[in-house]
């Protein structure tokens, strides 16, 4: 069967969003950021409406506007006595919100909610494609650069701080990273299923895997499985790509609760 241009593009495109959500999902897990991943996606609305006001790609909106979530939420940490999940309840509403209302001013300018919100994968151009696979590149070589101070960070900080590995650094450089990602995936899986891609291929990762680098080898493998299942499921029963490609890797992680880890530690020996 040929395939159109427009399935190949979704599927290229779809295969660099999985590489780069392995290992920036894996801390998502790893550091139990899932809210937080959640709460960058929430104030990606505001930074859509802004594109559509100024005239500007939606990328750049999306990606100033969650980087400063990011930093926000990196401060008010340092700056106040509330717990992190106060601070990502706070800031992930107050976005929204402010997102919904500037949304409900642009009135006078026709844009699909749908799509935004559960992506439109299949409408991605070659652009798309470019930004994706170099700026994502760019993230995992930025990412592996402070990848010794962040995962000791992520177990112990003060141990890492006491090495003088400066975990708080990476750690901002990790969340504007983040932001990045869910700027330049925001065409593709949505404003609300960015953060399932990022956790459940870690999470599904997470059930098999004995070390963070098969982890994270694992991770992405589940999230380009899932990307090419989802959209060929999406082809067959007319379904929407984006729930599709999630659906997909829920069914993957699924199968890891089952013996399947018992079966690969075998093999392995």
């Amino acid at each position: 069967m040929l395939l159109d241009d427009f399935f190949m593009r979704a599927i290229i495109a779809g295969i660099g969003i999985a590489i780069i959500a392995g290992p920036f999902g894996c801390f998502v897990v790893w550091k139990r950021l899932s809210y937080f991943g959640e709460t960058l996606s929430h104030s990606s609305l505001l930074g859509v409406a802004l594109g559509y006001i100024f005239s500007i790609n939606i990328s750049i909106t999306v990606f100033a506007i969650s980087s400063l979530v990011a930093i926000l939420l990196f401060l008010l940490n340092e700056k106040t006595e509330l717990n992190s999940d106060s601070l990502l309840g706070l800031l992930s509403h107050s976005s929204l919100s402010i997102g919904l209302l500037v949304v409900g001013y642009l009135s006078y300018i026709r844009f699909d909610m749908m799509g935004l919100l559960f992506g439109d994968i299949l409408a991605v151009t070659r652009l798309d494609i470019y930004i994706i696979w170099v700026f994502g590149g760019i993230f995992i070589v930025i990412l592996f650069t402070i990848w010794k101070s962040l995962l000791a960070g992520t177990v112990n900080r003060d141990i890492a701080s006491s090495e003088n590995m400066n975990p708080r650094r990476s750690e901002l450089i990790y969340m504007v990273l983040l932001s990045g990602i869910i700027a330049i995936s925001i065409k593709i899986i949505g404003i609300l299923l960015i953060t399932g891609l990022l956790i459940i291929p870690a999470a599904m990762a997470r059930n098999i895997s004995n070390s963070p680098i098969q982890m994270i080898i694992v991770s992405m493998c589940v999230g380009m499985i899932s990307v090419v299942a989802g959209l060929f499921t999406s082809l067959s029963l007319n379904t929407a790509s984006g729930p599709s490609i999630l659906v997909a890797a829920l069914i993957l992680f699924i199968i890891s609760l089952t013996p399947i880890k018992k079966l690969l530690s075998g093999a392995n020996r």
